[in-house]
């Protein structure tokens, strides 16, 4: 069966292999792409976000723009990972389509509206002050209409990558998050616990390149940025896609592993703002609200993702 998915997403360069491994897959529908301000500004998350689409040559899905910054706090962003817009290494061209004047919030609600219950997987790729004011605006729809929420964010064995406890996405907008992971909709969480195990193979920049085609370059180009700045900051030889890895559990969810638990988000401590509490042994009595997954088989991941990146354009 074909999945309907709505994707929302800050590009950023993990944010682009996500969306280009979803528009590579026949499983999967993608019905829009909504934006919110995360790893860049929501201007320039917009811009790229047309960028992705026209390059897998598909011009005509719409691209949204949505909250352009969090619920209670400024906004804050990951230039020293991503660069100035997002998307550096590979020279873009302009994207050709304008950019919608429906806010993703009013999208999301005549998506969700037209739909049959049940029927559409959210993949959330940044900061969720898209998904909270949807479901803070309509919960009683979005509980109805939304099979899951697939997150990638979020951090319990590993630490925090932009805090010592917490992971850039929910640290951004912890109010958000903890809208989203209490509105009693199934929920998958990707945290940093999984996709910073699940590095790119060694060679990955080089496999990408020899597609010959300009979604092999542009993926090349970004992976060979995304390193430089990453291995520098993390230490490691290669980087992670995290969003990436979260669409591929949308995917094969066969390749991850991982426990359901309750999951709390702190929003009142400066010292651990942002944290993802994992009741990972059940010693609460708080209901199980979040599959956690903590394990993928990496190279079989990759493997598959790199067939489908080199069949873009389709």
């Amino acid at each position: 069966m074909v999945e309907r998915i709505i994707i929302d997403t800050d590009p950023g360069h993990d944010d682009a292999f996500a969306i280009l491994l979803a528009l590579a897959s026949p499983e999967l529908e993608v019905l829009g792409l909504t934006t919110v301000a995360g790893n860049v500004t929501l201007e320039d998350v917009s811009f790229n976000a047309r960028r992705i689409v026209e390059l897998a040559g598909r011009p005509g899905l719409g691209v949204y723009p949505g909250c352009d910054r969090p619920l209670l706090r400024p906004a804050a962003h990951a230039f020293d990972v991503h660069g100035s817009m997002g998307l550096n290494g590979y020279d873009w061209d302009a994207p050709q389509i304008p950019p919608s004047e429906t806010h993703a919030l009013d999208w999301m609600l005549e998506t969700l509206a037209a739909a049959e219950d049940g029927s559409i997987t959210f993949a959330v790729l940044g900061p969720q002050t898209n998904i909270a004011l949807l479901l803070r605006r309509a919960p009683d729809l979005a509980v109805r209409k939304v099979k899951r929420i697939v997150a990638m964010g979020g951090a319990y064995f590993q630490g925090g990558n932009y805090s010592p406890g917490a992971e850039f996405n929910i640290l951004v907008d912890p109010e958000a998050a903890a809208i989203v992971f209490g509105a009693g909709i199934e929920l998958v969480a990707i945290p940093i616990d999984c996709t910073n195990l699940a590095l790119t193979p060694a060679g990955w920049i080089r496999d990408l390149a020899a597609f010959g085609t300009k979604v092999g370059d542009a993926c090349a180009g970004m992976m060979e940025f995304f390193e430089k700045s990453g291995n520098a900051l993390y230490g490691t030889a290669t980087r992670p896609l995290h969003d990436a890895v979260a669409m591929a559990w949308v995917l094969w969810p066969e390749l991850f592993a991982g426990r359901l638990c309750n999951v709390e988000i702190e929003t009142g401590s400066e010292l651990s703002l942002g944290s993802t509490v994992v009741d990972w042994r059940g010693r609460t009595q708080r209901p199980k609200n979040c599959l956690w997954i903590t394990e993928c088989d990496a190279p079989v991941m990759y493997a598959r993702m790199l067939e489908r990146l080199a069949t873009l354009p389709v």
